[in-house]
């Protein structure tokens, strides 16, 4: 037995691809590739056959573990292998159903694009095939595996379908002169109108949860309303906040429209407060009270408290995450408060200081704090020069602010000159944008 490299096959190529038996009898041929995410989402589990001599809805199955490849292309059953009614489709990823002509998430490239072909490599568990002299490729322990490599999104898979029925020579050398692109399998996310499906079959949301918030919501935007519901629906909910609050009021309104008060209170939980009093603001106002009465008294508190105010001010841009302490805590006391911020992290620039009456005394950069010995006194850290804002200042001023001190957090204090939230940079730049 000799070693061979993996042999490469694509979707459209194993389409109608006759599976004989050990004698060489026809006694199917290739419909479908099953793949049950749960299980292993790499790699084909089960070819689907329309058997020979019977009806064109009948369907069998046949595990790739129980098939030969025969001079590369060939397929025949293994000697004592034979095949099983097939068992309920909605169990498994079907390849051709599920792929070809469907739209899919390239999430390195951040970007919705539609799926011409998928390129499959038949290998042995430890990445050869073995060749017998009779021409057949198997595993070492007889067992075969078909992996999905890419999927093509370019002309080539596009041209290789239409060619289909003719000599596999003749496809690959005229598709061959076509330009394609591919993106590999761990790069691929699907899109399923029905979320409780994909939980089914345990497709991962890994690969959703870790792209940027803003690339999530230019996907959102590319989508039709049912597969942009479907895919928002299936998002959790720390990443459907961080989504929402990327997207504009229209679209979050069509997206939470069909959710429930409980479901969508637990999304705006998990948004910033300024940003989640100005999506709340912008529903109706029946609907806005049932998502308040169904938050965490601590959070609803914070956002009631921001609703009171419109969005063209100081306090429709200011956020309650933030970290106060008294001067006279150390910077050992910071490292305890940021370890015990419920935030995010990576929004913060900046400590507080303030009195017992909550009124501002100074502010210290984050990188002071991490610098600075743990002994050390907050107070001898802060800022010499801070700028603050009224509560009721405008966007425009607000921004200007920004813009002629470079700031990079801004304090906004009450009446009382106490702190009633911050300002950070991000909030003026999403709201320059909106002028735009």
């Amino acid at each position: 037995m000799t070693r061979h490299a993996n042999v490469t096959t694509s979707v459209s190529a194993l389409m109608g691809v006759a599976v004989a038996d050990a004698s060489g009898r026809t006694v199917g041929h290739v419909r479908e590739f099953a793949v049950a995410p749960q299980v292993d989402a790499n790699h084909v589990l089960a070819l689907v056959l329309r058997p020979v001599g019977m009806g064109r809805e009948k369907r069998v199955s046949i595990e790739v573990g129980g098939l030969e490849l025969k001079d590369g292309t060939g397929l025949r059953l293994k000697a004592g292998a034979g095949t099983e009614p097939m068992p309920q489709e909605d169990a498994f990823l079907m390849l051709e159903r599920d792929l070809l002509d469907q739209q899919i998430i390239d999430v390195h490239g951040h970007k919705v694009v539609r799926v011409n072909d998928v390129d499959l490599v038949w290998e042995a568990g430890n990445g050869a095939v073995d060749a017998a002299e009779d021409g057949s490729h198997r595993h070492d322990d007889g067992m075969l595996r078909l992996r999905i490599a890419e999927v093509e999104v370019g002309t080539r898979g596009a041209v290789r379908r239409l060619l289909k029925g003719l000599p596999a020579g003749t496809v690959d050398r005229i598709s061959g002169r076509f330009r394609t692109t591919l993106i590999p399998w761990d790069f691929v996310d699907l899109i399923d109108r029905d979320p409780a499906r994909r939980v089914k079959l345990k497709i991962e949301q890994d690969r959703l949860a870790k792209m940027h918030p803003s690339d999530l919501a230019d996907i959102l935007e590319e989508l039709a309303p049912a597969e942009r519901q479907a895919l928002f629906t299936s998002l959790d909910e720390e990443v459907a906040a961080e989504t929402l609050e990327e997207i504009d009021p229209r679209m979050q309104k069509a997206l939470t429209e069909s959710l429930d008060d409980e479901h969508v209170a637990g999304i705006v939980e998990e948004m910033d407060p300024a940003a989640a009093a100005d999506f709340l603001a912008e529903l109706p106002e029946a609907r806005s009270e049932a998502i308040l009465e169904e938050m965490d008294p601590e959070e609803r508190e914070d956002v009631e408290k921001l609703l009171e105010f419109t969005g063209d001010n100081a306090a429709g841009e200011m956020t309650k995450d933030y970290v106060a302490l008294a001067p006279s805590a150390g910077v050992e006391d910071a490292v305890a408060a940021l370890k015990d911020f419920e935030g995010d992290l990576t929004t913060l620039t900046h400590i507080f200081l303030v009195d017992e009456e909550e009124r501002l005394q100074g502010l210290v950069p984050m990188v002071k704090v991490l610098l600075a010995p743990r002994e050390m006194a907050l107070a001898g850290l802060s800022d010499d020069h801070v700028v603050s804002c009224d509560i009721h200042a405008s966007a425009k001023k607000v921004a200007e602010l920004f813009d002629k001190y470079n700031l990079r957090a801004l304090p906004v204090l009450d009446k009382e000159k106490k702190l009633a939230g911050v300002i950070y940079a991000e909030q003026v730049i999403a709201q320059l944008r909106t002028w735009n």
